[in-house]
């Protein structure tokens, strides 16, 4: 199936603070100058926030992890789950349409999206509050037929109890997902005969209808004025070590000079982290630092194609030209305190040294003459 861009599309697009905070806070799960893995979530989070994906969505998550726009929109328009088109305001249903589902009744269900919805799926209802469309399997055969909308299932269901979902959700109420015939998750329908904890009454509903619930987080956007979940990442606190545990000291060799300069290579690798002294004097407070030679503008054969290094695209070319780099010979000839100059004024820290630049730059170099 072709997907493309929805012709219409906003100006701009700005996550919320308390997004962007926990954007930021997805980035920090993976190592220096592997950001691009946190593509998925993030796009997620930008739909969450919108409801479906647009072009700005899509170049802004695209500049936060540093891709060239194209790479994160092949990654938008491979999955289904992102919405390329705009969704209802209020929810947007999906109903499963594979086999269990199908045996189930499934048919009926979409017949309901088309008479409360739209006759097609992905479009909006006539006053813009839903849309619809029918997805592959959704992983709940033992409750079919079902339908996920926005974050939940609603499983169990029949053609007039999901019409009875879309008008509560029409009049702003949110409800009770999971089984909508009375079962507590997915035990025989004739009842328990085993595992039969969830009788005592320690929770109303199943653990993720439970957590729904609790929350408040369900078919709205995330706009940040939802329950924060607990998610340790996102403090920014220096973690304490264990109990009992005395946190390791740097190796010996991490304290070896690197270089003529008695920069180490720990110091090096640490200056990138080190804050700026002041938005008007953006030099690091750190003195590992050292600013290689630069160049007002390439010389007169030319500058070199920077991005035959492994790990520079055209947006970091960019950036090391307007550092004042433009050929390999000047990237070869960083000491580790010119590294860390270097490092401190790109986006994502650590790549130099984990690709070695300095290396690939002497060899193109070589080649070059």
């Amino acid at each position: 199936m072709l997907r493309r861009l929805y012709h219409d599309q906003p100006e701009t697009f700005v996550f919320t603070p308390d997004n962007l905070k926990w954007a930021e806070a997805q980035i920090r799960k993976f190592p220096e100058g592997r950001q691009a893995s946190a593509i998925i979530p993030i796009l997620w989070r930008a739909q969450e926030q919108e409801g479906w994906l647009t072009r700005p969505a899509i170049e802004y998550v695209a500049d936060m992890l540093d891709l060239a726009f194209i790479r994160a929109l092949e990654v938008a328009s491979f999955y289904f789950m992102f919405q390329l088109q705009p969704v209802g305001s209020v929810a947007h249903v999906q109903v499963c349409g594979t086999l269990s589902c199908m045996i189930c009744g499934a048919e009926d269900l979409i017949g309901v999206c088309r008479d409360k919805i739209a006759d097609q799926p992905h479009a909006l209802s006539a006053d813009g509050k839903f849309s619809w469309e029918e997805v592959e399997c959704l992983g709940s055969c033992a409750n079919a037929p079902m339908a996920q909308i926005g974050k939940d299932y609603y499983e169990d269901l029949t053609a007039e109890r999901l019409g009875e979902i879309i008008d509560e959700l029409a009049a702003g109420r949110v409800p009770v997902p999971g089984p909508q015939n009375g079962r507590f998750a997915a035990e025989p329908l004739k009842g328990l005969t085993s595992l039969r904890g969830h009788e005592s009454g320690k929770t109303e509903y199943n653990a993720s209808v439970q957590l729904a619930t609790d929350i408040g987080d369900t078919v709205k956007r995330i706009d940040g004025t939802e329950v924060p979940l607990l998610t340790p990442w996102i403090n920014d606190a220096p973690q304490k070590p264990a109990a009992g545990k005395k946190p390791k000291a740097p190796k010996p060799s991490a304290q070896a000079p690197a270089d003529k300069t008695g920069v180490t290579k720990q110091e090096a690798q640490a200056v990138s982290k080190a804050k700026p002294v002041s938005k008007s004097h953006p030099e690091t407070a750190a003195s590992a630092e050292k600013k290689p030679r630069t160049m007002s503008a390439p010389r007169k054969a030319g500058a070199d194609d920077l991005k035959q290094i492994s790990g520079v695209g055209p947006k970091l070319e960019g950036v090391l030209n307007e550092l004042g780099f433009w050929h390999f010979d000047q990237i070869a000839k960083w000491s580790p305190a010119e590294v860390a100059w270097v490092d401190s004024r790109l986006k994502f820290k650590g790549r130099i040294m984990r690709d070695d630049w300095m290396a690939q730059a002497a060899e193109l170099a070589k080649k070059a003459t």
